[in-house]
């Protein structure tokens, strides 16, 4: 079982990627849960809005999709992530790149462990835990 990230159709490259797969690791077991195959694909917007328009029918840009392969507690997915949309948001909010990147790789993971956003009740728990999260991964809390 393990999470893996690769690339297509970008110049990119994850920093600390072993932390990363810590502190998501973390954030699965302290829901009980247990890492299964978890994909990362980092792609820019025209790869990640075909990927949309293929399986989801949607001809929209967006910056992350999740498909969802969960089985009992074992998590497992393949999460598409659009590292031009993550600047884009991350302009948009002020906020530094990496910590958008962050925010939008642990939303993945929340979704795999069933936390929806479609409702303003949802959304708003979505952002409460990805605060969470994001503060997990700050204070290093991750063994």
């Amino acid at each position: 079982m393990s999470i893996r990230f690769s690339v297509q159709s970008v110049n990119f490259e994850l920093d600390e990627p072993q932390k990363v797969v810590k502190w998501l690791s973390k954030v699965i077991s302290l829901r009980g849960k247990s890492v299964g195959n978890i994909n990362y694909l980092f792609c820019d917007d025209e790869y990640l809005l075909k990927v949309n328009q293929q399986y989801l029918n949607h001809d929209t840009y967006t910056d992350i999709i999740t498909f969802d392969y969960v089985a009992g507690g074992l998590i497992s997915g393949d999460i598409f992530i659009s590292v031009d949309r993550v600047g884009e948001n991350a302009s948009k909010f002020a906020v530094p790149f990496e910590q958008e990147l962050r925010r939008v790789i642990v939303h993945g993971v929340l979704h795999l462990l069933g936390q929806g956003d479609k409702t303003d009740e949802e959304a708003r728990e979505m952002r409460r835990l990805e605060d969470g999260a994001l503060s997990l991964f700050r204070e290093e809390q991750i063994v």
